[in-house]
């Protein structure tokens, strides 16, 4: 499996940024806008199975809570059907345990991962997506 890890900063201030990230032809990009306090430091991570089949993307914060509200987010998995993804408000660290955001708080696409608007909390600290890539259809 070729992984990649990048650190991005996640910017408050209300506007829209995306971060993008790659392995071969299989793209990962997070779109977000957040509010609230300063910058933050996330990770984003792109895998590619050795069979090229599946293509994961991860993005957190290290530290397990981000601070910030985020008003919306958006991860796409460009060239894949997302066959699995989960959002966390707050991941395992510093003595504390992962806790998903509840299912109606998103919604997962053919290829995308995005909040509901009306029911997203605002609050996220990790967003995971798993993608079967075209591969196997050629």
């Amino acid at each position: 499996m070729a992984i990649k890890t990048v650190e991005f900063n996640v910017k408050p201030g209300g506007v829209v940024h995306t971060f993008t990230e790659a392995v071969k032809e299989y793209e990962c990009s997070f779109t977000y806008a957040s509010q609230g306090g300063t910058n933050e430091q996330w990770l984003m991570s792109v895998g590619l199975s050795d069979d090229d089949k599946l293509f994961s993307c991860s993005v957190w914060r290290p530290q397990g809570k981000s601070y910030l509200f985020f008003t919306q987010f958006k991860a796409e998995l460009k060239g894949t059907k997302i066959k699995f993804a989960n959002a966390y408000s707050q991941t395992a660290g510093a003595g504390h345990s992962d806790v998903p955001l509840k299912p109606e708080e998103f919604t997962i696409g053919e290829s995308t991962v995005t909040h509901t608007d009306g029911k997203f909390s605002a609050q996220l600290s990790k967003l995971t997506a798993i993608g079967q890539t075209r591969h196997d259809e050629l």
